[in-house]
C-alpha cells in the first residue's frame, strides 16, 4: 500500500464483488495469430509473487498490469492488436523466476514481460530474457546491478544485458535519500543496521550505510537475519546494548515487522526505518508497534500526482480485491511502455507486427517516453528510468503518511 488512501482504498477494493477477469493466455495464442475477433494478440507476460508472504505486493502488480491491457483494449490504442496477460507465480523464488522466464520465453505470444517484484529473481531471469530477446520490464527492483553490473560501486558501470529495462529507481539512490533523512530531519547519528543477506537486502543497506557514515553518522552496529526468522530475541538484545537511535533494515516487510514490533515490546522504543521492500500495508497490519516507523518508496505519493488520479479511479472500479500497493502505478507504466513499444514496431510496419517482433519491440524500448501514472516514462543508456524521485513515509496512527519526497543530491 502506498500511503494513507490505499488504506481506503483496499478497504473499498476489498468490499468489491468484482474479481480479476483477465489471467492471459495459457500458451494457446501465437504472435501473429488471428483472434476471435479478427486482430491480433499479443500477451504481456507477469512475473511476481502471487502467493506467500509477499503476494500482497505481487498481487498489486498483477492487477496494475492487468488494468493497463484492459485500458488498451477499450480505447483500440493499437490498431489490429488485442492485448492479453499471462501471469506466473515466481513466490519471490530465484528458481521458479528461471522456469517462468524459460516458459514465457517459450509462448511466442509473449511479446514483453512485467516483473518480478524481487532483485534476486531477476538476476536469476535476466540472461533467459536477452537471449531471447524478450523485453522485461520490472516496476519494483532496485538493486543497481542489475542495469549498471557487478562494478558500478567504483564507478565503473557496463549494462549487463540490453533485455531489462525498469520503473523503479535504484538503491544507489534509495539507501543514500533514507540515510540523509535519518541524519539530518529525524536527527539519529547513531543507527543499527541489520540485512537479510538477500540481493536487495544487502545491497540496500551497504548504500544506506555508506551515506550515513560520509555525514559522520555512527553505526552501533550490524547483523544479519534470515528472510523466514521471526523469533529475533538475541539481535533485539544487540540492538538494546548499543545504543543506537535508530534501526535501518535492508530487506521486506514480512521480517520487518516482527523485529520492529519486538524491539518495542522489548523497551527499545527507537524506530525502524527501512526501503521500498518494508512501505507496505502489510507492515502494520503485522506489527501492533508501528507507529514512527519510516519507510522510503520510489516516487512521488499517488495521492499527490494528479497523473495518478485516472489510475486510482479506474483500479477502484475495476474492483480488484487486491490493493495495488506501492508499485502499483510502476507496473501500469511498465505495461504501458511495453504497449507503447508494441505500437511503435506496428506502425512501422504497415499496421502489423513483423515476424522479428521481439527483437523489434526490445529496439523500441529504448526510445519510448510517455507520460504516465507515476509522471515521465523514458529509460537511460542502461535501461534506468529517468525518474529518480523518492519519497520518505512514517506510520501515524494505522496508516503510511508521506513526510518528505524529492531526489537524492550527492
Amino acid at each position: 500500500m502506498r500511503h494513507r488512501s490505499l488504506l481506503v482504498l483496499s478497504a473499498a477494493v476489498t468490499a468489491g464483488a468484482l474479481s480479476l477477469s483477465a489471467c492471459g493466455s495459457r500458451g494457446e495464442n501465437k504472435s501473429g495469430d488471428n483472434s476471435a475477433s479478427g486482430g491480433t494478440t499479443v500477451v504481456i507476460g507477469v512475473d511476481a509473487p502471487l502467493s506467500g508472504d509477499l503476494s500482497a505486493l505481487g498481487l498489486g502488480i498483477k492487477n496494475s498490469v492487468d488494468l493497463a491491457v484492459k485500458q488498451a483494449n477499450a480505447k483500440n490504442y493499437v490498431p489490429g492488436v488485442k492485448f492479453d496477460i499471462k501471469a506466473l507465480d515466481d513466490q519471490a523464488q530465484a528458481s521458479s523466476g528461471q522456469q517462468n522466464a524459460t516458459a514465457l520465453v517459450a509462448d511466442k505470444s509473449v511479446l514483453g514481460v512485467v516483473g518480478p517484484l524481487n532483485s534476486s529473481v531477476a538476476q536469476s531471469m535476466q540472461k533467459v530474457f536477452d537471449e531471447a530477446k524478450l523485453v522485461e520490464v520490472s516496476p519494483a527492483n532496485t538493486n543497481p546491478a542489475l542495469t549498471q553490473g557487478d562494478s558500478w560501486a567504483s564507478g565503473t558501470k557496463a549494462r549487463p544485458f540490453k533485455s531489462y529495462f525498469r520503473t523503479a529507481t535504484t538503491d544507489a539512490i534509495q539507501g543514500p535519500f533514507a540515510a540523509q533523512y535519518l541524519y539530518n530531519e529525524a536527527k539519529k547519528t547513531k543507527v543499527f543496521v541489520v540485512d537479510d543477506k538477500k540481493t536487495y537486502g544487502a545491497g540496500l543497506a551497504g548504500t544506506f550505510k555508506g551515506e550515513f557514515t560520509k555525514l559522520k553518522g555512527t553505526v552501533v552496529g550490524e547483523d544479519h537475519v534470515n528472510p523466514d526468522d521471526r523469533d529475533f530475541s538475541a539481535i533485539v538484545t544487540k540492538i538494546k546494548n548499543s545504543g543506537a537511535q535508530a534501526v535501518y533494515y535492508g530487506g521486506e516487510y514480512p521480517a520487518a515487522a516482527p523485529l520492529s514490533q519486538q524491539l518495542k515490546k522489548a523497551g527499545a522504543n527507537i524506530p525502524l526505518m527501512g526501503g521500498d521492500g518494508v512501505y507496505s500495508g502489510e507492515f502494520i497490519k503485522l506489527n501492533k508497534s508501528a507507529a514512527g516507523d519510516l519507510a522510503t518508496s520510489v516516487g512521488y505519493p499517488v495521492e499527490q500526482l494528479p497523473s495518478a488520479k485516472e489510475f486510482v479511479a479506474n483500479y477502484q472500479k475495476a474492483g480488484y480485491k487486491d490493493a495495488f500497493e506501492a508499485y502499483g502505478g510502476y507496473s501500469y507504466d511498465s505495461a504501458w511502455a511495453i504497449i507503447e513499444a508494441v505500437k511503435s514496431v506496428v506502425a512501422a510496419n504497415n499496421g502489423k507486427l513483423p515476424d522479428d517482433a521481439r527483437a523489434k519491440i526490445l529496439d523500441a524500448m529504448g526510445k519510448v517516453s510517455f507520460d504516465g501514472v507515476t509522471g515521465k516514462v523514458s529509460f537511460d543508456e542502461y535501461g534506468d528510468t529517468t525518474n529518480k524521485q523518492l519519497t520518505v513515509y512514517q506510520v501515524k496512527g494505522a496508516a503510511w503518511a508521506p513526510v518528505k519526497s524529492g531526489t537524492f543530491t550527492g
